[in-house]
């Protein structure tokens, strides 16, 4: 029989697949993990900008010229005149003060500037790590890929923006989620990525529980997106009790048009109580998931999800409770981002099973 010691060490098949070394492995995958960092910020500070009414202080889009906000007395002039031309200033902040309009302009430009860092942040290292051959052709065209779906996020956030500038007030639901979607989709893709690159003991192979987890992943990025319509209509800032909605499981003005199915996306009760089942549903998925992974390897990852959702949950809400103020508000869109690392952590274990040594 051979010994266990002679068996050549275990080591993550992808990661050798996508670098030249661990080393450079190690590299990237720290690297994308900050970048992760980033893109959760940067959805934070989107969110900062619906709370506070900020998303439509900048007329504009400059990608370039756009990253010097106004330096002087005329220019900060000449911004404020674009946003009187508006219909959010002439229905809603008609005649706030040029230091109110300031208060507004500096969230969203922070979000503009942030997304610029973000797009810098990622293309430098890139063509570092390109140009110092450390990763192989198929780890390139994964990032090159990022890249170009960064560049369309910038693109589809002024797509956003535009929906408000004519015929509304504030910007379309759609498009909000539209928005939130993409720059969820980057996240999850590079934390999958990083942990690809991760060095660890396992080899590629697929768990039992894989379809469990990749469900639970998928519920989670569906919940989300829930919550951008919660967000884009403003709903968490009515029917501020729980568990029932004013008294009642099914709101008032559910499902109450002809046909009712464009109620769920247009009607705070209904974008609400949708959300409020999402969490349930999620809550469900991930107690399932923790009971079927116990007295498995997979089970710290799966104690992991279901801790993070139930935080989330208790933290949605306190944040419905108080009427979302901004601080909550920002936590809970946080702790969502939260959730759903934890939801593909553990989705990503479940697609790695233990490297098998003979002996």
């Amino acid at each position: 029989m051979a010994s266990s010691s002679l068996s050549p060490p275990p080591q993550n098949t992808a990661s050798v697949e996508l670098a030249t070394s661990p080393a450079a492995a190690r590299r990237i995958a720290l690297w994308l993990l900050v970048m992760c960092a980033l893109v959760a910020a940067m959805v934070v500070v989107g969110g900062a900008t619906r709370l506070t009414d900020s998303g439509l202080s900048i007329t504009e889009w400059r990608p370039v010229t756009g990253a010097v906000p106004p330096l002087n007395e005329a220019a900060w002039l000449d911004e404020f005149e674009k946003y009187k031309t508006i219909p959010e200033y002439e229905e809603v902040n008609y005649g706030m003060s040029l230091d109110q309009f300031k208060a507004i302009y500096w969230w969203e430009w922070g979000h503009r500037f942030l997304g610029r860092l973000i797009g810098l942040a990622f293309f430098a290292p890139f063509v570092f790590f390109i140009a110092a051959k450390q990763t192989t052709r198929r780890l390139a065209l994964k990032l090159f890929g990022l890249l170009v779906l960064g560049g369309l996020q910038g693109a589809l956030g002024w797509w956003m923006v535009s929906s408000g500038l004519a015929d509304r007030v504030d910007v379309s639901q759609y498009r909000l989620a539209a928005h939130l979607a993409l720059a969820v989709i980057v996240f999850a893709l590079m934390l999958w990525l990083a942990l690809d690159l991760w060095p660890a003991e396992k080899a590629r192979g697929t768990h039992a529980l894989f379809p469990v987890a990749a469900l639970l992943a998928a519920g989670v990025f569906a919940q989300m997106m829930l919550g951008a319509f919660v967000a884009g209509l403003r709903a968490g800032r009515t029917f501020n009790t729980w568990p029932l909605m004013d008294g009642k499981f099914f709101p008032d003005g559910y499902f109450a048009s002809t046909p009712g199915v464009n109620d769920l996306f247009e009607t705070m009760a209904a974008v609400q109580f949708n959300h409020r089942i999402g969490a349930y549903l999620v809550a469900a998925g991930a107690a399932w998931f923790y009971l079927a992974a116990r007295k498995t390897e997979v089970e710290p990852r799966a104690r992991l999800v279901l801790a993070a959702v139930g935080l989330q949950i208790v933290l949605g809400v306190w944040t419905l409770l108080a009427a979302t103020p901004i601080a909550l508000g920002l936590a809970h869109q946080a702790g969502a981002l939260g959730v759903l690392a934890t939801a593909l952590y553990a989705a990503h274990g479940t697609a790695l099973t233990p490297h098998q040594v003979q002996s």
